[in-house]
């Protein structure tokens, strides 16, 4: 099982959670955020002043799937998420030991 972190554009969630339903994913944990990377920020002027924004907003989804489920999550938020512009976002991934269900006490894959 895989965790799939991506911080993305706050525009492009819709997109990327209608690809991931299509895929059949039904969980999505999103998150809204601030950070930057080689975007450094920008500036911006208000009532005459100007000043830095450093940091931008942006969206974080978790998904956790199946080994097998991982490069077409992965190709899909890519594609999706994509504008071709500086500031796009990351995905991560990483791996999960174990996912309980609390409800049911599912452990592993049936868990998902």
């Amino acid at each position: 099982m895989k965790l799939i972190t991506a911080v993305i554009k706050p525009f492009k969630l819709d997109d990327v959670r209608e690809a991931l339903s299509e895929l059949g994913v039904s969980g999505v944990t999103v998150t809204e955020v601030k950070g930057f990377g080689r975007q450094k920020g920008h500036t911006e002027l208000y009532r005459g002043a100007e000043y830095v924004v450093d940091f931008l907003p942006k969206a974080k989804i978790e998904v956790a799937v199946t080994d097998e489920r991982t490069d077409i999550a992965v190709a899909a938020i890519s594609k999706a998420a994509s504008t071709g512009k500086i500031g796009d976002g990351k995905i991560f991934v990483t791996a999960l030991e174990q996912v309980i269900r609390i409800r049911t006490g599912e452990t592993g894959d049936e868990a998902l």
